[in-house]
């Protein structure tokens, strides 16, 4: 596997946040006439470079989901169709049966050989895909058959989320397929929207296209009530999405933080509450780095009050955390966290840190060697001030034990570059949101940068072979290994999960469904109230 951009999730699409395996947001109302009807949706950072094969963070894949289609669609919580009318799922491959109607923006037939091409392309290492190995399993081979109208995506070895993995790859057609360039600011899919113009930073706007009726489980984008035209209108600042939706500005808005009793007590909208992936933080544990010590890693947990962080970050609006799935979309829900971390004890922290001799100097910060214990604490500012109050909880709570606290809060879509950096980071919070647990392999093992995505240089043997093992075996008894791998990684203080995070979804003048984070484009019906 190769690249370290990580998703800031989610999401997978996956990355970061989440609302079960299909929230609805909105209500009320008389459809209205889709002709020519705008939805606007505010959404809190620029989408970046839309080639799916680079598509990892939440934000993108937000864009993306409007111009792209994938071979299955999950609804509900079971997979339907979408590219593929039929597939046939064996422990090492699918093969998947192609409509015969699908068609890409340029008019042009979508083959097997196109997808098969998408796949190939993801698994070639001079594309550097940061998708393989994470949504794309390692080793992945996909061979078409264009007479058969098929398409069979296989692993070397048994993978038991092979399905549920073609479901978050989005395929490109086209001219996309002949110049990927194209994709940097364009779009080149099958999907119920085409990429119509775009400012970066500010908007992205997106057309309705003619005949498509290929979206999950075979739904249309013609349906009354259905927009003509999707606006992503980039707002950072969830106050001033809060004031455009309630000033009817916008349809659509996902909100975090403070603002959110505002918009629950505000008349005339509609709301939804959804999990939105984990509040955590991973130690790195590059060599000569203060993570790099189970020691230091232990007592710099020790020393926090996970409960208390997880009401400060999430503004008193979390949940406790059982696992590293998405709630409601992720195929096991068997608790790996319970247990799995040592109780709030600054004292023991303190000795623990005496015991693996780091020292406390006269002005209070420990050293060992000569070398001051340092942590530089990495968190991304775009979820809400509680993500930056909780940091402040940190500083103080682990000065009192003796560190020096660097705390330096970057916006969200700069994580990856800071991941793929040398290692410039000692403490980072990343909330990474996923819908299968193999998709974390990557960055739990293996290389990290430039070669893998092990962004935290984790060597953790037990997880590797809890996880290999549970990638050959299905059902129930897979999942109990799955959580077997987690519990590894939280008792080797590894990452810590503190809390699971919640989203408030409001709208107005329309409703839609979401999966995970995203708007399922499909579902969108403009009501006529605003």
């Amino acid at each position: 596997m190769r690249s370290t951009a990580l998703a800031a999730l989610g999401a997978l699409g996956l990355l970061a946040a989440a609302c079960g395996g299909g929230g609805e947001s909105g209500g009320g109302g008389n459809v209205a006439s889709a002709e020519n009807a705008t939805f606007t949706a505010a959404i809190g950072a620029d989408p970046g470079l839309l080639d799916p094969a680079t598509g990892v963070l939440s934000i993108t894949n937000f864009a993306l989901k409007f111009a792209y289609d994938s071979l299955v669609h999950n609804e509900d919580g079971k997979v339907v169709s979408g590219l593929a009318e039929k597939w046939d799922v064996k422990p090492d491959s699918v093969t998947f049966t192609i409509r015969k109607d699908v068609t890409c923006s340029d008019g042009s037939k979508v083959t097997p050989s196109q997808i098969a091409q998408n796949f190939t392309h993801i698994a070639d290492p001079a594309t550097k895909s940061p998708i393989y190995g994470v949504l794309v399993p390692a080793g992945i081979v996909a061979k078409a058959d264009d007479a058969a109208n098929t398409v069979t995506i296989s692993t070397p070895k048994p993978y038991s989320f092979l399905l549920d993995a073609a479901s978050g790859i989005y395929i490109v057609c086209g001219k996309g397929l002949e110049d990927r360039s194209l994709l940097a600011k364009g779009t080149s899919g099958s999907g119920p929207y085409t990429l119509a113009s775009s400012v970066s930073g500010d908007n992205y706007t997106f057309t309705k296209r003619e005949g498509y009726t290929w979206g999950p489980g075979g739904k249309g984008n013609s349906e009354p009530g259905q927009p003509g035209k999707v606006v992503l209108k980039v707002v950072p600042n969830e106050q001033t999405a809060a004031n455009l939706l309630i000033s009817g500005e916008v349809n659509s808005v996902k909100v975090f933080g403070e603002d959110r009793p505002r918009l629950e007590a505000a008349p005339g909208l509609t709301r939804s509450v959804g999990g939105a992936g984990n509040g955590q933080f991973f130690y790195n544990q590059k060599d000569g780095l203060p993570g790099s010590e189970l020691e230091v890693r232990k007592a710099l947990t020790q020393a926090v009050d996970l409960q208390e962080l997880g009401k400060i970050a999430t503004g008193g609006k979390g949940r406790p955390v059982n696992g590293l799935g998405i709630e409601g979309m992720e195929p096991c829900t068997d608790d790996s966290v319970t247990g799995a971390l040592p109780a709030f004890d600054p004292a023991a922290a303190a000795a623990a840190l005496d015991a693996a001799g780091w020292k406390t100097g006269a002005d209070g910060i420990r050293v060992k060697n000569g070398k001051r214990l340092t942590i530089r604490y990495v968190y991304g500012t775009t979820r809400g001030a509680g993500i930056v109050a909780g940091a402040e909880y940190l500083a103080g709570v682990w000065k009192k034990a003796g560190v020096e606290v660097k705390l330096n809060g970057i916006i969200d879509t700069k994580l990856a570059e800071v991941l793929n950096s040398s290692g410039d980071w000692d403490v980072i919070w990343l909330p990474i949101g996923v819908t299968n647990p193999s998709q974390l392999m990557g960055f739990f093992s293996g290389p990290s940068a430039p070669k893998g995505a092990n962004f935290g240089h984790l060597d953790n043997k037990t997880y590797v072979e809890k996880a290999t093992e549970a990638l050959k075996t299905p059902g129930p008894e897979g999942c109990k290994l799955w959580a077997e791998a987690e519990r590894a990684l939280f008792t080797n203080f590894d990452l810590i999960p503190v809390v699971e995070n919640t989203v408030l979804f409001a709208n107005k003048g329309a409703t839609n469904k979401f999966f995970g984070d995203q708007i399922v484009p499909t579902s969108i019906r403009m009501t006529g109230s605003s």
